[in-house]
C-alpha cells in the first residue's frame, strides 16, 4: 500500500531536475517586457467584478502608448495576456520581467497605466486597488510614488 502511494505522488510531481516552466516561456527579452506588462493591466481589469469595454480600451490604450504596436498586434498581445492571467498563480514572474528590464521612472509610469485602468470605469473596486497595491510593492514602487500615480491616473480620468 505504501509503495501504491508513492508511485501515485511521484506521478504527480515532474521529472527530477525539470525547471518549473515559466508563464513567459522563452520569449524574446522584448515580448517578455510587453506580456509582463500586459498580464499586470489585465489583472487590474479582472479584479473589477463587471468587466467593461472602458477598462477593456484602458489596457490597449497604455499598451499602444508603451510599445507603439500595430492594431493586430495588440489585439494578439491583449489575448495572449488574458490566457496567460487566466492561468498564472501569483504575479512574481511578471514583476521580475519588469524589475529586470526598467528604470524606477518606468515601473511608476507602468503602476500609473494600471490605475488608469482601474478609474476607466469611473469607479474603484477593492480588488483593484489591492492588485495595485501589491504590484506596486513587487515592481518597489515606494508608497510616496504609488499615491502620486494613483492621484494622476484619478485627475485624468476626471474624478
Amino acid at each position: 500500500m505504501l509503495r501504491t502511494l508513492k508511485d501515485l505522488f511521484d506521478s504527480l510531481l515532474p521529472p527530477q531536475g525539470a525547471a518549473l516552466a515559466s508563464p513567459l516561456g522563452t520569449m524574446s527579452p522584448d515580448h517578455r517586457l510587453q506580456l509582463a506588462t500586459a498580464v499586470l493591466l489585465v489583472e487590474v481589469m479582472r479584479a473589477d467584478t463587471t468587466l467593461g469595454a472602458a477598462e477593456r480600451a484602458s489596457v490597449l490604450g497604455a499598451l499602444k502608448r508603451k510599445f507603439d504596436l500595430a492594431d493586430d498586434e495588440l489585439a494578439r498581445l491583449l489575448e495572449l495576456a488574458e490566457t496567460t492571467a487566466h492561468g498564472a498563480t501569483d504575479f512574481h514572474a511578471f514583476t521580475s520581467a519588469l524589475n529586470d528590464r526598467l528604470n524606477f521612472e518606468e515601473k511608476v509610469r507602468v503602476v500609473e497605466a494600471m490605475w488608469d485602468v482601474a478609474y476607466a470605469d469611473g469607479e474603484l473596486a477593492a480588488h483593484e486597488q489591492h492588485v495595485l497595491w501589491r504590484v506596486a510593492d513587487l515592481l518597489h514602487v515606494p508608497h510616496g510614488a504609488y499615491i502620486n500615480a494613483k492621484i494622476r491616473a484619478k485627475a485624468a480620468a476626471g474624478l
